[in-house]
């Protein structure tokens, strides 16, 4: 298995590495030539861990430039696409769920900032909606000072997927992550200025709850029924295999 994971790394980053925008094309067409569109699929790349560092950070500068950020969230695909539509359904349009991995990703990466900066532009858009339900999606139009996120037309809401991104930013600007088999809870809180503070009460775990209270880096376990130890850090994770496309 690792054998096939070090090709599948290795034939990923020849095959779709889309070196004039620092992102990774598209996909392959059915003659296996590259689609040279800008799209927010490349954020979802980050999380997987499929990316070299080096190249972790230009997918993330593409990502947040003004053609794919637009306030309230990464766009679908960029606004210099020829088919950019901000109203379409995948052309344009902005995802919580999409925002939600694509965020994970940036941290994963090291890139806290622009990971707050998804989170906020979510949470904001949330707040202009009824009873703060977030919608599959909306507009990709650009935020505006005064401005609300404009409708997408026969969104669903609410929507499951939607509704779970809140819980997902939530975990990210916390750090958590959860090492079953070794029963350890993982927290790494990185707390932006416009949520200093934090506190997550009955968090389920093994055969109990924990309750974590956060102030920006630092954490404090309140109770733990769980069963797991809580370490304050980050998940450990094996480095990349060295080849030559990590090193370049």
């Amino acid at each position: 298995m690792r054998q096939r994971a070090v090709h599948l790394y290795e034939a990923f980053n020849e095959r779709f590495w889309w070196e004039e925008e620092g992102t990774y094309y598209l996909g392959l067409d059915g003659l296996k030539r590259p689609i040279r569109s800008v799209a927010s699929n490349a954020g979802h790349c980050l999380a997987s861990g499929i990316v070299p560092p080096d190249r972790a950070n230009r997918v993330v500068d593409r990502l947040m430039q003004p053609d794919m950020w637009s306030g309230w969230g990464i766009r679908t695909l960029s606004t210099k696409h020829p088919s950019y539509n901000p109203y379409s359904y995948h052309l344009g349009s902005v995802w919580p769920h999409d925002n939600a991995t694509i965020a994970g990703g940036f941290r994963r990466a090291g890139r806290h900032t622009e990971a707050q900066q998804i989170a906020e532009g979510i949470f904001a858009a949330a707040e202009r909606f009824e009873h703060y339900s977030l919608p599959e999606l909306w507009a990709g139009v650009a935020r505006e000072p005064g401005a609300y996120p404009v409708p997408y037309l026969g969104t669903n809401v609410p929507q499951a997927w939607a509704a779970a991104s809140v819980f997902r930013l939530i975990g990210i600007l916390c750090g958590i992550h959860t090492a079953g088999h070794a029963k350890v809870i993982y927290v790494n809180p990185d707390l932006p200025d416009w949520l200093p503070d934090l506190t997550l009460k009955n968090l389920r775990a093994g055969k109990g709850a924990v309750e974590l209270r956060m102030r920006r880096d630092e954490v404090e376990v309140v109770s733990n029924t769980t069963g797991f130890e809580i370490v304050h850090g980050r998940i450990p994770r094996p480095p990349l295999k060295e080849t030559p496309l990590a090193r370049t």
